[in-house]
């Protein structure tokens, strides 16, 4: 019997790892197409066999072409990104603490927060867009575009903030306070500590949602594409392996975001780790 089990027990183990494989595959198996073709030749095109190698098309993302504006969509892009992450993750953690405390009109505003994820993007920035002309107000990636894309970061940035507060013992507060601490160092010197995981998840959904948004932000980034939109036009016209060259530049910079917060939240548990042994009166095991 116990071995029937062990045998099915393994059958699902290599069902599922066999199920895990596909997914990447799926998923990275073309992005190695354009990893590959983003270092064709100066004559090569978009697709094999290339024409040598060469770096020429990513050195065309960072000069005015015929091909496009890598370098301001880049740059615009990214600091949207960075604008969205700082905002929804101030809001998020402020409305987090405050929905602690039930008030008048609270499961309201939750369900009227959230009810903008099951809101088709581009309805969203349909309505933003046209609030702006009727108000004459000129659209742009730094008013109406940020705007637009709050109303998508914000909805995941508190909901992951409610889980995380969900589980958080409020009696590391009241010790705080017994022992003289004023409301911010308790605020900043236990609260934020113990909600740094969660704080970086929710900076981490406000860059890549933002960093990758088309749909709320098309109708409301006025005249200046942001990288998403640049890339589409791209699509739309005659293209180049530059456009192979921005795909791979984006996948890293994504990447980079990801290993950067699971480095820091790393980081984050290894100080309360070697604190804990500290205040335990032991020193932290080799390697920790």
């Amino acid at each position: 019997m116990q071995a029937r089990e062990s045998g099915r027990r393994g059958l699902s183990h290599y069902l599922l790892a066999g199920f895990f494989g596909l997914f990447v595959a799926f998923l990275y198996g073309p992005m190695s197409a354009i990893f590959v073709l983003s270092f064709q030749g100066p004559t090569g095109g978009l697709t094999f066999p290339m024409r040598g190698v060469s770096l020429r098309w990513f050195h065309a993302l960072f000069s005015q072409e015929r091909t496009g504006d890598f370098a301001g969509s880049f740059t615009r892009s990214l600091l949207l990104a960075a604008l969205v992450l700082s905002l929804t993750v101030v809001i998020s953690v402020l409305a987090g603490l405050a929905f602690r405390r039930r008030f008048p009109g609270s499961s309201f505003l939750f369900y009227l927060a959230v009810a903008s994820l099951i809101m088709p993007g581009i309805l969203v920035g349909l309505g933003i867009g046209v609030t702006f002309q009727f108000l004459d107000i000129p659209t742009a990636w730094y008013s109406s575009g940020l705007g637009a894309q709050l109303t998508w970061t914000l909805p995941f940035g508190l909901l992951i903030m409610f889980a995380v507060l969900s589980r958080f013992n409020r009696a590391y507060e009241e010790a705080g306070r017994d022992l003289g601490a004023t409301n911010w160092q308790v605020f900043w010197l236990i609260v934020v500590p113990i909600l740094a995981p969660g704080i970086i998840g929710v900076a981490l959904f406000g860059f890549t949602l933002s960093y990758d948004e088309f749909a709320r932000s098309l109708l409301t980034a006025g005249a200046q594409n942001t990288l998403p939109m640049e890339i589409w036009g791209m699509t739309t016209n005659v293209t180049s392996p530059a456009l192979f060259a921005l795909g791979t530049v984006t996948t890293l910079v994504s990447f980079a975001a990801i290993i950067l917060s699971l480095g820091s939240i790393a980081l984050i548990e290894r100080r309360r780790t070697r604190r804990g042994s500290v205040a335990a009166g032991t020193s932290p095991a080799p390697g920790h």
